[in-house]
């Protein structure tokens, strides 16, 4: 019920039987009570709004999906030029640093990542994330003009359903939680909560890389996908810490005297080269359309997890916004679904392309 907010005073006073020459006077001031009433309304309606921080995480978080998504196709083109005339980086060769056209798509990437980072920085991952699925739609679209790899009429569905999930998500999602110093981060990531999640998650990749990647890596693309996606929850914990306390010293407060933040920095650096390295193989082998949502669909599932174990990003939420923002994140799956089913999938393992060893390159 919303309490009508106006202004009525009124006050009176009695003689106790007590003290008959004594007056006891009491006021009432109805506005204060209705404002102190709607106050407390406010604070139990959904935040349908932007913060200024979450307005300008959702800008970075746009202009990143741009530049990443472009990235993959102007990658995607120097590894099948690098392996016409090197070992493929299926292969676990490294002849597409010898490419431009390479090293093009990495500095457009490294652009959209920076961006990225930033938007972490000022929103929380829970509406950073999800916005990836623009990237898909970018790199889809790239895709049937550049790469010929066709894009269908259920497939511009698709993508017409991941941003109206997008759409959903920024409308409910949480305020950035308020921290001051990266110790608090740090306090954060070794509650005994987010330690369980990392060990699972190295145990896995662990398991992923030893295992199976040489057995199944070249034919099934969940291997490196998998690795890459558990490696990336931990890359954007890490990378949000980092944010934060750039954040902090630009405002004044220096977070790099503090070992925690060299800490994080580290941290982040070797999961993205670990990401970067599973990616390739992935983009080399299987086919952009369905590396991208495949991809999208499982960094993001594990990013929200890690966020919500690490940061409790719902713990400020009522059951409204959380399912508001679970339904949202089901329609960009739908939309990456269709994405991946009406695309041209048949030359996934590139058969035009046979993979060649390094022993048959270097054979007259």
């Amino acid at each position: 019920m919303v309490f009508p907010i106006f202004s009525f005073s009124f006050s009176f006073s009695f003689r106790t039987a007590t003290s008959p020459g004594k007056r006891i006077g009491y006021s009432f001031d109805i506005r204060e009570k209705e404002v102190k009433r709607n106050r407390v309304y406010v604070q139990r309606v959904p935040y349908m709004g932007m913060s200024a921080d979450n307005f300008r995480g959702f800008v970075l978080a746009l202009s990143s999906s741009f530049f990443i998504g472009t990235s993959f196709i102007v990658k995607k083109k120097g590894l099948k030029k690098a392996g016409t005339y090197g070992v493929r980086a299926a292969l676990g060769g490294f002849s597409y640093l010898q490419e431009p056209l390479w090293w093009v798509g990495m500095i457009t990437m490294i652009v959209g990542e920076i961006a990225n980072f930033a938007a972490y920085a000022f929103a929380p991952a829970i509406l950073v994330t999800p916005l990836g699925a623009l990237s898909i739609i970018v790199s889809a679209v790239l895709a049937h003009f550049i790469l010929n790899e066709k894009l269908r009429t259920l497939g511009v569905l698709g993508c017409i359903l991941c941003v109206m999930g997008s759409i959903i998500i920024v409308l409910h999602a949480p305020k950035e939680r308020e921290i001051e110093s990266v110790k608090q981060v740090w306090h954060l990531a070794f509650e005994p909560g987010f330690i369980v999640y990392s060990c699972i998650v190295m145990l896995f990749v662990i398991i992923l890389v030893i295992k199976f990647e040489k057995q199944y890596g070249q034919t099934n693309m969940l291997i490196y996908i998998g690795i890459c996606s558990l490696m990336g929850s931990l890359t954007v914990m890490s990378i949000k810490a980092l944010g934060i306390a750039i954040k902090l010293t630009f405002t004044g407060t220096n977070q790099f005297i503090y070992a925690q933040t060299w800490f994080f920095a580290v941290v982040a650096a070797l999961c993205c080269l670990m990401q970067l390295n599973y990616l390739n193989k992935a983009l080399d082998i299987f086919n952009t359309a369905v590396v991208s949502p495949v991809y999208y669909v499982m960094f993001t599932l594990f990013t929200i997890f890690a966020s919500m174990i690490m940061f409790k990003d719902w713990d400020s939420q009522d059951a409204t916004q959380i399912v508001s923002e679970i339904c949202g994140f089901f329609v960009i799956l739908s939309g990456t679904f269709l994405l991946h089913m009406t695309k041209d999938t048949s030359d996934t393992a590139n058969p035009e392309e046979p993979i060649l060893s390094e022993t048959e390159l270097q054979s007259p």
